[in-house]
């Protein structure tokens, strides 16, 4: 129980930072361009200390979640005082004011990075993708009635070594199998299964495509009963040609890079992914919440990111806490730029569109339009506001009625 609370409230501690970075992004850029900020705080509600150097304010309020920055003049309509003017961000670039906005989510992009460089160096980066690339060749494929034989192959003369004798090698990547793409391990796993004898099959190998013809065998081994997990095991009859593929790809310190590069792509791909599903799956949180099963993929609060954060150190699962915590920084850092108000991305968009607005009246010989009225933008921010905090609400409630656990 210890564990889980330190787990809970080391998560905990990785969001409020990421958040208080966040809204340091924008205070390092706009004070880097010239730009007046008047307030930095962590966190909200009463204030706890503060103090002042040069024109800033800097101070921790007494609920550390949260925090903001306060610059002049974010928008032309804001109020400055006449020392303030000069300084006011809207009087700069518009690509001065767009990188100030866009500082915290690349913010959380490179405490994204730096937490997946850190598990590249020195855990490892799990198979995201589900790549299937051969790990280790097997020296035979024979009957394992148990997990201990099957784990420990003890080979009997003449057993057969189906990829080993077809030439397959470490590093090679199995890009079909008898004629059908396997873009997945899972996918290689599923083709292999069901068949027996000769198969052909194409290897990726140094970036030409090998065939081969491999003969896979029958074996029998012991799986889950999906009625009966804690049962018994079953014995079942299943093709096999003696391969292994990577959970995990380790890296040196500098090869990290390139690995933490390319699994920051890929995390980027499924961000995007799950926002693009998200609205389709906000029915399940509330079925949720009525006792139906909690889908697994249904989007969480930082609630229930911070729980099984703590079950992932009660089980000892760094990997899995680090992965949540760089893939939270990724998900609020896409998420943010959504050209929504009052989300920093809505900031920027009106910003551009002033931009393109006046390009557009200049060319027509027009003088450049006024600074958009946030007035009359109000009425949609607030529906976007109402319906950020339904969602909020209904995705803590789910967290704590009906969480999504890890399952071992």
């Amino acid at each position: 129980m210890l564990a889980y609370i330190l787990g809970v409230a080391l998560f905990a501690l990785g969001i409020c930072v990421s958040v208080a970075l966040h809204e340091a992004g924008h205070m390092v850029t706009a004070k880097a361009f010239g730009m007046k900020v008047r307030r930095y705080f962590i966190g909200f509600g009463p204030t706890a200390f503060s103090f002042r150097r040069g024109e800033t304010e800097y101070g921790l309020k007494w609920i550390p979640l949260g925090g903001f920055c306060d610059i002049a003049g974010m928008t032309a309509l804001d109020e400055v005082t006449p020392t303030e003017a000069p300084k006011a961000m809207w009087r700069f670039k518009v690509w001065k004011r767009t990188v100030v906005l866009a500082a915290g989510s690349i913010t959380h992009f490179i405490l994204g990075f730096i937490v997946l460089y850190l598990m590249a160096a020195t855990m490892g980066l799990p198979n995201l993708m589900g790549t299937p690339e051969i790990a280790s060749v097997s020296s035979c494929v024979q009957d394992a009635r148990t997990d201990e034989q099957y784990r420990n192959p003890d080979c009997t003369p003449g057993a057969p070594a189906p990829a080993r004798n077809a030439g397959i090698q470490p590093g090679d990547v199995i890009v079909s199998v008898a004629g059908e793409s396997t873009p997945t391990y899972s996918d290689v796993v599923d083709e292999i299964q069901p068949r027996s004898g000769p198969t052909p099959m194409e290897v990726r190998r140094d970036g030409e495509i090998v065939q081969l013809t491999v003969d896979v065998a029958k074996v029998e081994r012991p799986v889950v009963d999906p009625q009966d997990p804690s049962g018994p095991r079953q014995i079942v009859e299943t093709g096999s040609i003696g391969v292994t593929f990577p959970r995990t790809f380790d890296y040196g310190p500098v090869a990290a890079i390139g690995g933490a590069a390319s699994f920051t792509g890929e995390m980027f791909v499924q961000t995007w992914q799950r926002l693009l599903e998200f609205p389709e799956r906000i029915p399940a949180v509330v079925e949720s919440i009525f006792g139906e099963e909690r889908d697994p993929n249904t989007p969480m609060s930082v609630v229930g990111a911070s729980r099984i954060g703590g079950e992932a150190v009660e089980h000892g699962l760094w990997t899995l806490f680090l992965l949540l915590l760089a893939s939270l920084n990724f998900f609020i850092g896409v998420f943010n730029l959504l050209p929504l108000l009052p989300l920093d991305g809505g900031h920027i968009a009106v910003t551009w569109y002033e931009k393109v607005r006046d390009w557009l009246r200049r060319l027509r010989g027009k003088a450049a339009g006024g600074p958009v009225d946030y007035t009359k933008l109000s009425a949609v921010t607030m529906v976007l506001v109402f319906i950020g905090g339904a969602v909020v609400l209904l995705t803590v409630t789910a967290d704590i009625v009906n969480p999504i656990r890890i399952t071992q």
